[in-house]
């Protein structure tokens, strides 16, 4: 398993990834890398300047004609070795996921990398698949079909919360489909971006194919999204954000995929099993501290199980385990920084004007003190209308509201601006196909909150964003659909000529 140290050496030479090799970046500004469970410096880098984005862009450019002209087959070999590298270095990965995010090593170890490991092998199953439509006469004497092709150079933007991951979603789908790109992770958490870079040329995918540069949003991110040879732009990140992307985007026109904010509801109805939703809304609200845009975060419970559903959830979250992330025991690991713990705690802290704090909403004193912590938050009282119930939060906080009936529970749920993630309890399969039919959201689970598959797509509905992560749906995303027709008679002039210029 590697370490800090390590880490260091490891990127010795730059925290940009560009045309094959590892170089510093040259806007003269500094950001480091902190361990959120300790406040220690992990790695301090320069970050990309605009200049370090054109030189990217250019790489990725030059390395598109020869990685699309390779045949699925060779793409798909490409990635299952790049798998194999991955599981090989599975270790190394998780311990820096988890040095950078503060995420307990027991969840990047057995989810977080294999994970990752699984979608690259879904993927490169997927390149094999780069499939148009059967040739057929549609028009008289024509033969038409369609091709799907690659669109060129893929300029994409990843957050801090699950930065493998994210990587692996932005490239894996456009490099199967003979794309190139460029990946600007977040400045909080560049090392296992750059990484999955260094194994894809382990692997043997070509220099230029795919390119990391690690800068401030303002600055690099923009500049990529507007840059004249990016063609694409996948962008995953906050609501508010994302707009400001697609403006860009649409200066020059660009194919836009965004992955936004979300605020799932957890809508628990009276004949569910009261302790399997209290244990799937602690595991739901709690996974990655929170910090997930598909995370639980408002329960609405019908008022006959309310009172057992708060109780429980509340005993439950009082038994989970903060610590450091590399301890065994560690259920909660710290959030990504302490700029996010102390925007979470204000949230919180502004909540106890208009609800009420069940267990929760403060963050440890003693050993834990020096790290982003913040205990697991359970929040009741609150209206529909207020911050807790219709505002983003990204932390360890649930907030629980009564309903009464079945179509006043769907309505509270679809009630927020987002539409990304939901998951409905009951033991009654059409109250739970109701609930999946009618609550507008990209995924609704029933009786579970969370677990995802690479076969299945991820993405949002209304204010969450357009475009799916994961599966055929996002392979297909990548590509781009040419119709081709062919006259299949020798007549010199046909009949629609004819009919404009006479016969002549």
């Amino acid at each position: 398993m590697g370490n800090r140290f390590q880490v260091k050496d490891r990127f010795a030479d730059g925290a940009q990834y560009i045309d094959g090799r590892l170089r510093s970046g040259t806007s003269g500004r500094s950001h480091t890398v902190v361990d959120p469970a300790t406040g220690e410096d992990v790695l301090t880098y320069e970050l990309a300047s605009t200049a370090d984005v054109d030189a990217a862009v250019a790489a990725a450019k030059a390395a598109f004609p020869a990685w699309s002209a390779a045949t699925p087959g060779e793409r798909s070999d490409a990635l299952h070795r790049l798998a194999a590298v991955l599981a090989g270095q599975a270790e190394d990965f998780a311990y820096a996921e988890s040095l950078q995010c503060g995420k307990p090593l027991k969840l990047t170890t057995e989810f977080d990398v294999p994970g990752t490991v699984d979608n690259t092998a879904f993927f490169a199953g997927a390149a094999r698949h780069l499939q148009g439509q059967a040739a057929a006469e549609y028009s008289g004497d024509h033969t038409s079909y369609v091709r799907r092709e690659a669109i060129g150079v893929v300029g994409s933007i990843a957050p801090w919360n699950y930065p493998l991951q994210m990587a692996a979603w932005k490239i894996l789908p456009a490099v199967a489909a003979g794309n190139t790109i460029v990946l600007k992770p977040a400045e909080l958490t560049p090392l296992t971006s750059l990484m999955f870079a260094q194994a894809a040329q382990e692997a043997g995918i070509p220099d230029g194919v795919i390119n990391i540069v690690t800068g401030a949003g303002r600055d690099a991110g923009e500049h990529l999204v507007g840059h004249p040879d990016v063609v694409m732009t996948s962008f995953t990140g906050s609501t508010a954000v994302g707009k400001r992307v697609a403006e860009i985007a649409t200066a020059t026109v660009k194919r836009l995929h965004l992955e936004l904010g979300g605020k799932a509801p957890f809508l628990v109805f009276d004949d569910a099993d009261v302790e399997a939703a209290a244990h799937g809304a602690v595991a739901g609200s709690l996974i990655n501290t929170g910090q997930d845009c598909t995370a639980a975060t408002r329960a609405y419970v019908q008022r006959p199980l309310y009172d057992a559903f708060v109780a429980r959830v509340a005993e439950l979250m009082e038994t989970v385990r903060l610590g450091n992330p590399f301890a065994p025991g560690t259920d909660l690991g710290p959030l990504v920084s302490h700029v996010q713990r102390d925007r979470v705690a204000a949230i919180v802290e502004r909540a106890r004007g208009y609800a009420t704090v069940v267990t929760g909403g403060e963050a440890p004193q003693g050993e834990l003190a020096e790290g982003a912590y913040y205990r697991p938050t359970l929040i009741a009282g609150a209206a529909q209308d207020s911050e807790v119930v219709q505002s983003e939060i990204f932390g360890p906080v649930l907030v629980v509201l009564p309903f009464d009936t079945d179509d006043e529970g769907i309505a509270l749920a679809n009630d927020t601006p987002y539409g990304l993630a939901a998951s409905a309890w009951s033991r009654d399969v059409y109250r739970a196909n109701r609930a999946t039919r009618e609550i507008k959201a990209g995924c609704v689970w029933v009786n579970d909150h969370i677990p995802i598959i690479s076969e299945m797509p991820h993405g949002g509905y209304k204010a969450s964003g357009f475009g799916k992560d994961m599966s055929a749906y996002s392979f297909e995303e990548y590509t781009q659909v040419k119709h081709v027709m062919y006259d299949n008679t020798a007549v010199a002039a046909k009949d629609w000529q004819r009919t404009i210029f006479g016969d002549r």
